[in-house]
């Protein structure tokens, strides 16, 4: 037996077209490498055993109907040779194809059969000649045809796969793993925020989790196309019911997930084009609500007793109204406690322009009762805990300590969201502020973005258009 598998050994190396994109992945597929390949070794047996290649010195040559059996003890040995890691690269080097061969009759074609990753099997490609009309030029072109076949089948094409490039052919699961250190590289270089790397994280699990629940998962990355991803948008907004503004998310994600993957040359073109966003009829509307002054009360009574420090942390938000990600990165030396207000570095900020904006006495007495300026100033102000500290902790912290603990504890829907105090301080502001000084604080761009928070019992009439009276 050791002779023969070392015969079947030499006769894959004899054929000096060894695959190096062997279209089988097992990590993937969660098959054996064994049962890929017994189509291959059971042909290449069957002809050694009609061809007396088995047979031992001196012996005659034996039927294939007499050993049968040593077609099934060869394919079980070369079983376990595949899954001894010294054999791995031989067994997994099997040819993944058989070479072209003209077929002429009433209707001519070159045909081969090649193994087709989408299904796991080996399927046969038929190329059609007759419309070649002479039949010596239909017989010279099948056979230039068949030798550049025969060249790009032994430079690992493969007819099922439509790409040229060979990055085509690399897995899905190495793509994902490129990218997701694209993006841990950007963060680190200050060129992604880390709220969109977080966003982008949680977007790629969604779709490898569907991947995996799929009956064919997907295996190579050119199986990444219009088709699949349209059929992975349904899934979110149907499957899964969540709202049109979440199915457009994810669809902006994808379009830059895709964008990577050309520029990255994986695929030709991107599987997003002409994908489009589902569009409101209605007027987009913000998906949480402005807390009213009774349950900001009970808000500001169930902190004061079980956190103070996160109510130091929506103090921030509704007065100052410094959004989470630039709270998160606020140091003791950042404050100033004698001009009364808190610097806010561009290197965090939401527009990358350094800002001073002002502290409101109460907020500074409030730090004051907690001996946060007892602290060094390099502290971060909400470090483990919301307490101050070394290290700084991920936004995420504050929103999470809402909906778990700060939301349920008072009853609260999803539409009071920790944002919402922002929103609340802005509209409570507008009632006694003017609106400049509200847009300076809030660091808007215009006064059109502060309006939007206005209240609509504060927007009165023009008093000069009142008593405005024309001539006509």
């Amino acid at each position: 037996m050791s002779r023969i598998c070392c015969i079947f050994a030499l006769a894959i190396s004899r054929s000096g077209a060894v695959v190096a994109r062997w279209a089988h992945n097992p990590k993937v597929v969660r098959s054996s490498r064994a049962s890929a390949t017994q189509s291959v070794v059971k042909s290449f047996i069957y002809k050694g055993l009609a061809t007396g290649l088995f047979k031992e010195p001196g012996q005659k040559r034996d039927t294939l109907k007499s050993n049968t059996h040593l077609c099934i003890l060869v394919t079980k040995n070369v079983k376990k040779m595949c899954s001894k890691k010294l054999h791995v690269k031989t067994c997994s080097s099997v040819i993944s194809y058989t070479y072209p061969k003209l077929y002429t009759g009433k209707s001519w074609y070159v045909g081969l059969k090649a193994f087709d990753p989408a299904t796991g099997k080996m399927r046969r490609k038929r190329f059609k000649l007759n419309h070649i009309e002479k039949v010596s030029s239909r017989r010279k072109y099948a056979n230039d045809f068949m030798r550049r076949l025969v060249h790009q089948l032994e430079q690992g094409w493969n007819p099922w796969i439509e790409a040229e490039d060979s990055k085509a052919y690399h897995t899905f699961v190495d793509v994902v793993a490129k990218y997701k250190a694209t993006l841990i590289k950007k963060h680190n270089d200050g060129a992604l925020r880390e709220k969109t790397l977080v966003d982008y994280t949680s977007r790629l699990r969604t779709l490898e989790l569907y991947i995996e629940s799929r009956k064919m998962p997907m295996v190579y990355i050119y199986q990444f196309d219009r088709y699949f991803v349209n059929e992975f948008l349904e899934h979110i907004y149907i499957d899964r019911n969540n709202s049109p503004r979440t199915r457009n998310n994810y669809l902006t994600w994808l379009s830059t997930f895709s964008t990577w993957l050309v520029q990255q040359m994986y695929l030709k073109e991107k599987p997003t084009e002409g994908l489009e966003a589902i569009r409101r009829t209605k007027g987009r509307q913000k998906d949480r609500d402005i807390i009213p002054d009774h349950e900001m009360q009970r808000l500001h009574d169930y902190l004061g007793k079980e956190n103070p420090h996160f109510l130091l942390a929506c103090y921030f938000l509704h007065y100052v109204l410094v959004r989470p990600k630039e709270m998160s990165y606020i140091r003791i030396r950042d404050i100033s406690i004698a001009r009364g207000t808190l610097f806010i570095s561009g290197d965090v900020s939401k527009n990358g322009k350094d800002a001073v904006v002002t502290l409101p006495a109460k907020v500074i007495q409030y730090m004051v009762d907690l001996k946060v300026f007892d602290k060094p100033g390099h502290y971060y102000l909400f470090s483990a805990k919301f307490i101050p500290g070394p290290e700084r902790k991920s936004e995420k912290n504050f929103r999470d300590y809402w909906s778990r603990k700060v939301r349920p504890a008072l009853g609260w829907g999803l539409r009071y969201k920790f944002y919402s105090l922002k929103d609340t301080g802005i509209t409570n502001m507008l009632r006694s502020c003017d609106v400049v000084s509200v847009r300076d604080q809030a660091r808007h761009s215009s006064i059109l973005i502060t309006d939007i928070y206005t209240p609509t019992d504060l927007k009165e009439a023009n008093a000069i258009l009142l008593t405005y009276d024309g001539i006509l």
